[in-house]
């Protein structure tokens, strides 16, 4: 008996321990210049303009971000901080912003200067971005 508690303790507390790595850590607030703050997007917010941002997110973002945005791609899991969920309330970067840090990226996040070279695109996947807040 005083075996059987001793095992239940131990795998109580492998589990708990296991628990505690699955929370990812949440990115620090971004940096971004003041330039890109108010900074307003030149597209048009129309159905073209989010469904061409909507195939360079499945291209680029979706692998960390998810098909719909909530950061659950089949990279995530291997991150160390959590990619975000663009779905959230607490979503709630300008247009200039969100340019901003798809550009540049940080961290784990690669920068997209090179790999989305036009302008109309960036500005695209930005539309597909905000159309994703709930």
């Amino acid at each position: 008996m005083k075996t059987i508690k001793i095992f239940a303790i131990i795998a109580i507390a492998i589990i708990g321990f296991a628990f505690t790595g699955i929370q990812k850590k949440q990115p620090a607030p971004w940096k971004i210049p003041a330039e890109y703050k108010t900074m307003k997007n030149p597209l048009a917010n129309d159905k073209a303009s989010v469904n061409k941002g909507k195939m360079i997110f499945m291209k680029h973002c979706r692998s960390c971000h998810g098909n719909t945005g909530i950061g659950n791609g089949p990279k995530a899991a291997r991150l160390k901080t959590f990619p975000g969920d663009f779905s959230s309330t607490k979503f709630t970067f300008t247009d200039g912003e969100l340019l901003f840090i798809t550009l540049n990226g940080r961290d784990e996040m690669p920068n997209y200067k090179t790999k989305i070279p036009g302008k109309k695109d960036q500005w695209s996947l930005v539309n597909y971005l905000k159309s994703l807040k709930k």
